[in-house]
């Protein structure tokens, strides 16, 4: 099926509701006035519309023509994406490059790298997401993500995956000031922990059973989308649970949360990067090199 709209018709489009005439369009795309007009002719005779009308010198665009010029720029602009990421994936730099970050670690690190990136590199689509448990694993797999960062180590490590070490997680059980929890016998018991509402972070993985951790409670729980809203809900005395050290300094200092030692302490957890062996792109070899060394806790 041919279609009348050419992306050359769309040019001269809006190149005329630019510059308000067609003479003015014709010098811009070094054409003759005439062949301007018979652009926008041949294709008002095929659309069967009228695209502009005349208001004294001006050539302006009739409702129709401000439909077509509207949704014409979205598919110029298209297609300048497009021939930029063609260009940049022969040269083996991803046109898009996808983030999955654990909600364990805050977001704050990424975002300094991102404005150093863009430096280098502006015409790269980024995409940041944050994942949960088993979904940080399962979008390296899935290909759902490029890299993966605060991904914990598989204990069968999938085959082509790359895991680098980037920390070690503390956790400490924490509740919010005049929990009932506070005024019990320490080192807490599991027994006693286990009476009182727990604060669980929903696991974002899509494609397979989800999993929950360092949960030690009878009662239904509080779920909820990350680690940032568990510690808010915990500051509000909504239920307790364990939390990541190095994310809870500040609500400690504060005396927003406290931190109260438990019987059976819960080990240190080691977090990774992790991204496919196959992906050679420029673009994961730049964010690896960066962050590699980096003190994320």
């Amino acid at each position: 099926m041919k279609y009348p709209i050419t992306l050359d018709a769309l040019e001269v489009l809006d190149a005329i509701d630019r510059k308000g005439s067609f003479a003015a369009a014709g010098n811009e795309l070094f054409r003759v006035p005439s062949a301007i007009s018979y652009t926008v002719q041949k294709l008002e005779q095929d659309l069967d519309v009228v695209l502009f009308r005349k208001e004294g010198r001006k050539a302006v665009l009739t409702q129709a023509g401000q439909v077509l010029l509207e949704q014409g720029r979205e598919i110029l602009e298209a297609t300048e994406r497009l021939a930029v990421a063609t260009k940049k994936t022969h040269s083996g730099f991803e046109p898009v490059f996808n983030i999955a970050i654990d909600s364990i670690l805050s977001f704050e690190f990424i975002y300094p790298l991102i404005i150093e990136f863009y430096k280098v590199l502006p015409d790269i689509e980024i995409n940041i997401y944050e994942e949960v448990l088993g979904g940080a694993q399962e979008a390296i797999v899935s290909n759902r993500a490029d890299l993966v960062i605060g991904a914990g180590t598989e204990t069968t490590t999938s085959p082509g995956i790359k895991y680098h070490k980037i920390g070690e997680i503390e956790w400490l059980f924490a509740v919010a000031p005049g929990h009932e929890l506070t005024k019990a016998p320490l080192p807490l018991s599991q027994l006693l922990i286990e009476q009182h509402r727990f604060i669980v972070v929903r696991d974002s993985a899509r494609n397979q059973a989800p999993q929950s951790r360092r949960v030690f409670s009878k009662r239904p729980v509080l779920s909820v989308p990350s680690v940032t809203e568990k510690i808010n809900a915990q500051c509000l005395g909504l239920g307790v649970g364990f939390l990541p050290a190095h994310r809870i300094q500040v609500q400690l200092e504060l005396g927003q949360l406290i931190a109260l030692p438990v019987e059976n302490t819960i080990p240190i957890e080691i977090i990774n990067m992790a991204w496919k062996t196959s992906n050679k792109g420029k673009v994961l070899r730049w964010f690896i090199e960066k962050l590699s060394g980096y003190d994320f806790i």
